[in-house]
């Protein structure tokens, strides 16, 4: 199991593309489309077909608002392989919308079929040889963080939001974890920060921390201040930029 920081950009960051990955397993799912992370996929990988599932963690457009032109692209190049999309208990309805929002009456001549999987916190699912499980984060709305394990490895993937209680227990002794840190020390709702999730992770023996959906701002003027602080710890801790793989 590898991955590839498709994006790691927050919601209105003109230099990084919104916070994506892919995991590449037997499966290749894709973890969150928001609307600057088609572009990034298909410099990555072109090919109609090449995705097999699509997690969506929250109804924010810098997270699902990518999906009509994903699509509209899959079947204009003639796809005809099924498509898993899996998101949260009332979020398939805002995507048929959104779908149907952007490229009308486009989604009732797809030649493949799009089956939705909705899941709900602390359930777990099989993909093909990938166990994934979920649990809440505390943001603006529901959020869901994903684990993803293939047997021998395992990776995390929080969204956007706060960690709780339920999401440490998701994260406790991952491989990587790629979670969303905002802002570097202050405390507001619905967001993580780096010194907190420092803080977490150790608490929870987590092998690799990835720093993505930095504040625009911060990773423009405070960069190396956030990359002096992750020095001074004895913790495996990375920045990834976009396109960037991680291997496993």
């Amino acid at each position: 199991m590898n991955v590839i920081f498709l994006g790691v950009g927050e919601a209105f960051d003109e230099e990084n593309p919104n916070n994506s990955h892919l995991i590449l397993s037997d499966k290749v799912l894709l973890l969150d489309c928001g609307y600057s992370t088609p572009g990034q996929l298909w410099k990555y990988n072109p090919n109609q077909s090449f995705l097999d599932a699509i997690f969506i963690s929250h109804g924010h457009a810098d997270h699902y608002f990518g999906l009509p032109a994903l699509l509209v692209r899959m079947w204009e190049e003639k796809r005809t392989k099924p498509l898993t999309i899996i998101c949260h208990k009332g979020l398939k309805e805002s995507i048929n919308e959104l779908i149907e929002y952007g490229y009308k009456g486009c989604s009732t001549n797809f030649e493949f079929i799009i089956d939705f999987i909705e899941v709900k916190e602390h359930q777990k699912i099989k993909l093909n040889e990938l166990e994934l499980e979920f649990a809440p984060t505390t943001h603006s709305v529901k959020n869901l963080a994903i684990r993803i394990y293939d047997g021998k490895k395992s990776v995390c993937y929080s969204g956007d939001g706060m960690f709780t209680k339920e999401t440490e227990r998701l994260y406790e002794n991952a491989d990587l974890l790629i979670h969303e840190a905002y802002l570097f020390d202050k405390k507001i709702p619905f967001h993580s920060s780096v010194k907190g999730l420092i803080q977490m992770v150790k608490r929870n023996n987590i092998n690799c921390l990835a720093l993505t959906h930095l504040q625009r701002d911060l990773k423009k003027k405070k960069l190396e201040m956030i990359k002096n602080e992750v020095l001074k710890r004895n913790l495996k801790i990375i920045i990834p930029i976009s396109l960037e793989e991680y291997l496993l």
